[in-house]
């Protein structure tokens, strides 16, 4: 176990590319190139790898770039021989995380029913899933200085 040296995790080198010639600077960035959030699929596809290997090797990825700059290839090829080599080891991978999609609320809670309906203040108006009548009505009491409106006005008491 002595004789074996621990391999350093080296993140790979992060991507550059160009920013956007905004108006505000007359059209003319203040610097030409900037980090990206990760790899475009061309640049990816460049070193024959697929998107999922990348990713299991701990490079990020960004989907919405189109862009392939050669640059960013080499970059990347340098850094992935390393790891080939024994060099250096990859982090750990950067899988999409899954995004837990809450289900439909029940109807009660979305006042379709009339016990939800009259949680929500909507009784007397027979619009379903709106809350215009409640805000008009809460503006009203606010005008009135009706009920707990009267104490909570805006700017202190």
């Amino acid at each position: 176990m002595s004789s074996e040296r621990s391999i350093p995790v080296v993140p790979p080198p992060p991507p550059l590319v160009k920013v956007p010639r905004l108006i505000k600077y007359g059209g003319l960035p203040p610097h030409e190139w900037k980090e990206g959030r990760g790899y475009s699929i061309g640049e990816i596809k460049a070193l024959g790898l697929t998107v999922r290997e990348a990713r299991l090797l701990g490079i990020y990825v960004d989907e919405r770039r189109r862009t392939t700059w050669q640059h960013n290839i080499e970059r990347l090829r340098e850094w992935l021989i390393k790891v080939l080599k024994g060099e250096i080891a990859p982090p750990d991978p950067t899988l999409p995380k899954i995004i837990k999609i809450k289900p439909k609320r029940g109807r009660v809670f979305r006042g379709l029913t009339p016990a939800g309906r009259r949680m929500r203040g909507l009784m007397s108006v027979k619009l379903r899933e709106t809350h215009k009548h409640k805000w008009k009505k809460k503006q009203k009491e606010r005008e009135l200085k009706k009920r707990h409106e009267a104490v909570r006005a805006k700017g202190g008491h």
